[in-house]
């Protein structure tokens, strides 16, 4: 049997990735997490071993070294990714994604061990379109991400959006600083917004604060409160489903060969939409999950980025992944469109929360 170790497993991936590996029978996992809810069906399976810790450099690590020295692989999930906590917690979001984090490369380079890492894509930052005085997208090569080619083009550092995505590209570069001195096997992983059941909290239900848009469109839908475009809804978002991209994660699994010192973007370019898009399309799907036609003229009302998030906010223009790397080398493409993935989402959160 594979021993793999997952930190951050009893999260929105971690809970799908468990539920995936623990069926196969091949996997024992050694799983580090804050909370076991989202995987509590797997309390008794003997193939999970559950550590309720948090992530930290001075603590956890010590702890954690006498199992990545045995591993199979170590996956990395544990991250705070939420753009309102980038704004409000920059100094919490720098920590999580980077100075609490990065030893866990230094101990898997000290082992050799093969760190599975789920980056962002938020590490593209702004695309080139951003520099370009037009607002069309003739040309993919201004938006369209490749994973060994693309640059990374943050905002200023006063903007703490950008928080997030820079300590996620540190810790890239800490990576490929470890594999080119000291031979770390790696696999990168850069999602394009996986979403899907157990995704995020409700506020005032199972969490507080703000979460990412499909909760907060959620929150508005369920709550009969407006849906809130930020900036007039006019960002675009990629959006994947969660099974596609377990599908990828254990293809990498399965064919290490392939898939270490690689980088790859894991998003179904099927799925872009605007944010202003995306909510019309949950409210007509708000109808017919429920059968309620009152949701097709939910309120909707746009707001601005500060007002919503707080000084320090601004949001990326566009982000398309280029998926040649995964086609060619996982034999991998995402394969449930948009509207399925809402579906399947948004039902998940009437069941769980209600329909009034």
């Amino acid at each position: 049997m594979k021993k793999l170790i997952i930190l951050g497993c009893g999260g929105f991936v971690g809970s799908h990735l468990i539920d995936r590996l623990l069926a196969s029978g091949e996997y024992h996992i050694e799983g580090w997490d804050i909370s076991f809810d989202k995987i509590a069906q797997h309390r008794e399976n003997p193939n999970l071993s559950f550590h309720q810790r948090y992530i930290n450099a001075d603590t956890t690590f010590e702890e954690i070294e006498p199992y990545i020295a045995d591993a199979e692989a170590v996956i990395s999930l544990a991250a705070i990714c939420t753009p309102a906590q980038y704004v409000s917690s920059p100094v919490k979001t720098i920590h999580s994604n980077f100075i609490d984090a990065y030893a866990l490369i230094d101990l898997c380079a000290k082992h050799k061990s093969w760190l599975m890492h789920t980056s962002t894509c938020e590490v593209y930052g702004r695309t080139l379109s951003s520099y370009v005085p037009t607002d069309d997208y003739d040309d993919p090569d201004l938006y369209e991400q490749r994973e060994d080619e693309t640059p990374l083009i943050m905002g200023p550092s006063k903007n703490h959006r950008w928080s997030y995505a820079t300590a996620k590209q540190l810790f890239e570069r800490y990576i490929f600083a470890h594999n080119s001195e000291n031979g770390l096997p790696f696999t990168i992983i850069r999602p394009y917004n996986w979403f899907g059941p157990r995704m995020d909290f409700i506020p005032g239900r199972d969490g507080e604060g703000v979460p990412r848009v499909l909760a907060c469109f959620m929150t508005a839908l369920l709550d009969g409160k407006p849906m809130q475009l930020v900036d007039g809804g006019d960002a675009y978002r990629t959006i994947t489903y969660i099974d596609d991209a377990i599908d990828a994660l254990q293809k990498m699994l399965e064919g290490p060969k392939n898939s270490r010192d690689q980088v790859f973007n894991i998003g179904n370019r099927g799925g872009e939409v605007t944010m202003k898009g995306l909510a019309h399309l949950m409210r007509e799907l708000a109808a017919e999950i429920t059968g309620k036609e009152s949701f097709l003229s939910h309120p909707i009302e746009d707001i601005t980025g500060n007002k919503f998030y707080g000084e320090g906010y601004e949001d990326c223009d566009r982000r398309v992944p280029d998926i040649s790397k995964a086609e060619s080398l996982l034999g991998w493409r995402a394969k449930t469109n948009l509207r399925e993935t809402l579906r399947i989402t948004m039902a998940d959160y009437f069941e769980r929360y209600g329909r009034d």
